[in-house]
């Protein structure tokens, strides 16, 4: 691992809005630092966030001083000691020096104490990294090695990592999110304690849990966090459970299904040039994750998973919105893994029926599904034996197809077609009605498998022809149909 570097000070200095709501809080004669995300970051030199202070003026002195000094005060944690104090538009956190008591519930303290040294309440926090505080005269104040984990890219516990983790369950996924996002190793102990603790994030309501495994699929390190913290990272997502381990007796498969899902999110990050949408990243998580219930194994012993890719899209789209998070992110990830094994024709013809497809499931989104599906194809491709890896490769066929359709503003949608509801029912002499909408919808499917072109002369003929048809075959015309409709 490629160790960080970092700086004796913050590459940065502190932020106009957060000096100014430290100057006023040690004018009045309290002491005050910048605490948190801030100053890693700030060491690291990658960009940083909000900035948080902490001192020892209580919630209540706090407000009363900042209000003087004409600084908006919102009391947004006052149990805690949290007021949020907000300079041109940015909002600083500013939280009174406290201790914490135990936590009956693994999540929130019984008791919290208020105290006047800082030093107290920097050893009540998660992690070295987390725990160290800046003063743009006193300096860096680290009392637990944070500079030197930093230095060495590993994420650490304060203190007892048992007793952190027993304190607030969801720090064993924080763990496992900061050294995703930060690149880091988790150190043995912390390690021994993630596993012996995970079974703890039972207890912790699923939206906070959603929130942190979020920010672990976002970091786009998933891969790592599979092969890494599985069992943390399987506590949160109960569907990876069954993956470990799983032979899919498959000659199309060089790994067991946990591998392959891992290699497939590393696939999905690197041909998405690192930064897929995260409805891509669930989908690459969740892909196969309907092959367990889906798994039989034939007398020659190869397996089989029919209808996965179904199963699959339930089971993404139920854990998303188990943890709370986006229907959004929940629809189009189930909708990536409902078609993520899907042959893509390169003709005009091919690219019109997965767009045409894709908006039946989310309409208006099409476009940007189709080119996420490929890279989810990619990745699938890549992640299987060096045989199926070529398809990553005939998938630019696709790609070019399916740029050069929408280009020329190809027809997936009735709204795309250049014949209307009102062309329907003048040609047709009808009424309005569903018989309407049966005709545009089996105009634009002739138009998708190219049987006729989208232009108002040739749909005018074919509607025509349609109508004969019906009239002279079983079932009604459309004229019948609608009159019958308006009845």
């Amino acid at each position: 691992m490629r160790m960080p570097v970092v700086r004796d000070v913050p590459a940065y200095p502190v932020p106009d809005y957060g000096l100014r709501v430290l100057r006023t809080l040690e004018a009045a004669g309290f002491e005050a630092w910048v605490v948190g995300g801030w100053v890693r970051d700030a060491l690291l030199g990658a960009p940083m966030h909000d900035v948080d202070v902490t001192t020892s003026a209580t919630w209540r002195e706090a407000e009363r001083v900042l209000t003087a000094a004409g600084i908006e005060v919102h009391e947004t944690g006052i149990a805690h000691g949290t007021v949020t104090a907000v300079v041109d538009g940015q909002p600083v956190e500013v939280t009174t020096y406290r201790v914490e008591g135990t936590y009956s519930d693994c999540r929130h303290p019984d008791e919290v104490r208020f105290v006047r040294d800082v030093r107290e309440d920097l050893a009540r926090r998660d992690f070295t990294v987390n725990a160290m505080a800046y003063h743009p005269e006193r300096g860096l104040l680290d009392l637990f090695g944070g500079r030197e984990d930093l230095a060495f890219g590993v994420i650490r516990a304060v203190g007892d990592p048992y007793r952190r983790f027993e304190e607030d369950a969801l720090r064993v996924l924080r763990a496992v999110r900061f050294a995703c996002r930060l690149g880091f190793d988790v150190e043995p102990r912390t390690q021994a304690a993630l596993v012996a603790c995970a079974p703890e994030l039972d207890s912790i309501a699923r939206e906070r849990v959603g929130q942190e495994m979020n920010g672990i699929i976002a970091s786009g390190r998933v891969s790592w966090a599979l092969r890494n913290e599985f069992d943390v990272v399987a506590r949160a997502v109960p569907a990876l459970i069954p993956m470990r381990g799983m032979d899919q007796r498959s000659p199309y498969h060089a790994y067991d299904l946990l591998e392959h899902t891992a290699r497939v999110c590393a696939g999905v990050e690197a041909f998405a040039g690192g930064v897929p949408t995260q409805a891509l990243r669930w989908a690459a998580l969740l892909h196969d994750a309907g092959k367990p219930v889906c798994a039989s194994v034939d007398e020659n012993g190869r397996g089989h998973f029919r209808n996965h890719q179904r199963a699959g899209s339930v089971i993404c789209r139920d854990t998303i919105l188990g943890l709370a998070l986006p229907h959004e992110v929940a629809g189009r990830a189930a909708t990536l893994v409902k078609y993520h094994d899907r042959h893509l024709s390169a003709t005009p013809a091919g690219v019109r029926r997965l767009l045409r497809r894709l908006d039946q499931g989310r309409p208006g989104e099409a476009p940007a599904l189709a080119y996420q599906l490929l890279d989810l194809q990619r990745g699938d491709a890549v992640a299987k034996t060096r045989a199926c890896a070529q398809r990553a490769v005939e998938l630019d066929s696709f790609e070019r197809a399916l740029s050069a359709e929408l280009s020329r503003g190809t027809a997936y949608r009735v709204r795309d077609l250049a014949f209307g509801g009102g062309d329907v029912m003048r040609a047709l002499g009808i009424a309005p009605g569903p018989e309407v909408g049966e005709a545009l919808s089996a105009l634009l499917d002739d138009v998708v498998h190219g049987r006729v072109e989208n232009n108002r002369e040739e749909l005018l003929a074919r509607i025509r022809e349609k109508d004969l048809e019906c009239q002279d075959g079983a079932r009604p015309g459309f004229e019948q149909v609608a009159k019958k409709s308006l009845n």
